[in-house]
């Protein structure tokens, strides 16, 4: 738990040492960071609703310092995935543009998509909407680190983690997001959940497919994909 709280926030957590298996316990324990990131956001929607700031400025304002809060990692990885995948070549090449740190025009529309749908929604849906959807995000982290997923590079994080999670940690974990979201919206909760699990699987597959496997940017790019996907399909219920 705390090498999950020091990589996916930026709380001066220290952790000594970092091999494969606290790696995999750090990925396991992820949608639960998740979920205190959730309360945080949703506690700072309310108080600068309180306040009486319009809904899309307060949207803005909650996306920018969840990036702060997390170092921008997740953006960074999905910015970086969209291009890969944007590119043609092999693998090698699309590794290589993942790699260079630039953003291309498949990164810039992301991006705009992406946080731009957060901002509109996060207003709309109710506190546990929010802590669902970032939950729901960490445990992206989870599904591409099953057992069985390869890592696209020899070495970084992807290397670190992949294949790390057994079936029944992923199986549990989303099983009991799609139970939560029920009491979030008896609906609109689950199939967000859903979808977004469909959403993970899929770029997963494709990734693997078209990288040879997953780093650590698909998996940043997972828990953008299913952070959105889940505050879409709540804002959406009545």
């Amino acid at each position: 738990m705390l090498l999950a709280l020091s990589w996916l926030t930026v709380l001066p957590v220290r952790v000594s040492t970092v091999d494969r298996r606290a790696a995999g316990r750090a990925i396991t324990w992820a949608p639960v960071v998740g979920a205190l990131l959730g309360v945080v956001a949703a506690g700072v929607v309310a108080g600068l609703s309180a306040l009486g700031a319009p809904p899309l400025l307060t949207g803005f304002l909650v996306v920018g310092g969840l990036a702060l809060a997390t170092r921008g990692m997740h953006l960074d990885g999905l910015a970086d995935t969209a291009d890969g995948l944007g590119c043609y070549g092999p693998p090698e090449r699309a590794l290589a543009v993942m790699k260079d740190g630039g953003a291309g025009p498949f990164a810039v529309v992301t991006l705009i998509v992406v946080l731009g749908a957060q901002a509109v929604t996060l207003q709309s849906v109710p506190f546990g909407a929010v802590v669902l959807a970032l939950a729901t995000g960490r445990a992206a982290f989870v599904l591409c680190c099953a057992r069985g997923v390869t890592a696209a590079r020899p070495e970084g994080l992807g290397a670190l983690v992949a294949g790390t999670q057994p079936v029944w940690i992923v199986a549990a974990w989303w099983v009991a997001l799609a139970v939560a979201g029920y009491f979030v919206a008896p609906i609109h909760g689950p199939a967000a959940v859903v979808l977004a699990l469909a959403l993970v699987a899929l770029l997963v597959r494709h990734t693997r497919k078209r990288f040879g496997g997953v780093t650590g940017d698909v998996l940043g790019a997972a828990c953008e994909t299913a952070t959105v996907a889940v505050l879409t399909i709540c804002a959406l219920a009545p």
